[in-house]
């Protein structure tokens, strides 16, 4: 009887990278919410060179999962299957090139912002309230304050699944409100963005209002992921949970937020399963209030842990 071949770990089927690549990397630190089991493989590409090259390369069955700092996603304790690919250093750059930036996807949301203003640079202070990187507001078109990435974007820049890089006008992306019409598959890595001249003295005030507002009506400084869910047409999401009663609603370590009842917390002891299942919990409760099928703006990946197994008796 021939001995069973054992399939070999994912990490010695990859191709070779000049950024890091590690088996078995927990990503709960990498999300605002703490929690999550661990990629299968987490790579960390230089530049998009290396990204484009990685992916060409990458066999065809291998899952791909993109995330950046976390600010809007929920990681399964069960952890992610395939390759998690996360922009570092290689992608936060920003140049500023009169009233156009040139911005990494891997920069954060508000230094572009703070960047725009120092530059004198006006329309961008709407992105300081976006908590996040410029990666995941071009797939959702994010915004706040009135104001979404559409409204600036000149072009993006992105690598697909088979390495080929893109680069389109915003027109080409179809943006609408939290979405994009971008393939599924692709890797944004760049964006340019424009404004118009202002003094920097005004932009910087308008940008303490916004940070000023933020503090008073949302739980920034807890373990949460941002808005949960995406208002409805007509609606607000917030309105609708707290029609249904669900302010301050538990399940073991998570709770919807006392303050912004759009946010979920984890209070310090949550699971995955607790955050998402508190969130099923209300999207049920607002349903059977108002009618009302709300639509999770939280991005939820990976698998769910495996249920433990019960000693015989």
């Amino acid at each position: 009887m021939m001995p069973a071949t054992r399939t070999p770990p994912l990490i010695d089927r990859l191709p070779p990278a000049r950024g890091r690549v590690t088996a078995g990397a927990p990503l709960a630190p990498y999300t605002w919410f703490r929690v999550g089991g661990p990629a299968e493989v987490l790579f960390r590409p230089a530049d998009e060179a290396d990204l484009a090259r990685f992916l060409a390369a990458l066999p065809g069955d291998v899952p791909v999962t993109t995330i950046g700092v976390g600010s809007n996603l929920l990681i399964r304790d069960g952890g992610v299957d395939g390759v998690v690919i996360r922009l570092g250093r290689g992608f936060a750059g920003i140049e500023t090139l009169g009233l156009r930036l040139r911005v990494g996807a891997g920069a954060l949301d508000l230094t572009v912002a703070m960047t725009a203003a120092e530059a004198g640079v006006t329309g961008l202070e709407f992105l300081s309230g976006v908590p996040g990187t410029v990666g995941g507001a071009l797939r959702m078109n994010a915004g706040a304050y009135g104001r979404e990435l559409a409204e600036v974007l000149v072009t993006a820049r992105a690598v697909d699944r088979a390495g080929a890089i893109h680069e389109v006008p915003r027109e080409g992306l179809r943006l609408a409100y939290r979405h994009t019409e971008a393939p599924d598959d692709w890797i944004f890595t760049a964006a340019t963005l424009v404004g118009r001249f202002d003094e920097p003295s005004r932009i910087a005030a308008r940008m303490r209002e916004i940070q000023e507002s933020r503090e008073g009506s949302q739980p920034i400084r807890a373990r949460t992921g941002g808005s949960t869910f995406v208002n409805p047409p007509g609606a607000k999401a917030w309105e609708l949970i707290d029609r249904a009663g669900c302010r301050g609603l538990g399940r073991g370590g998570a709770e919807v937020s006392s303050k912004h009842c759009n946010f979920l917390i984890n209070t310090g002891s949550a699971t995955a399963a607790d955050i998402e299942g508190l969130g099923e919990d209300v999207r049920r409760r607002v349903f059977e209030a108002t009618g009302v099928q709300l639509s999770w703006e939280i991005r939820r990946i990976g698998r769910h842990a495996e249920p433990a197994l019960k000693a015989a008796p």
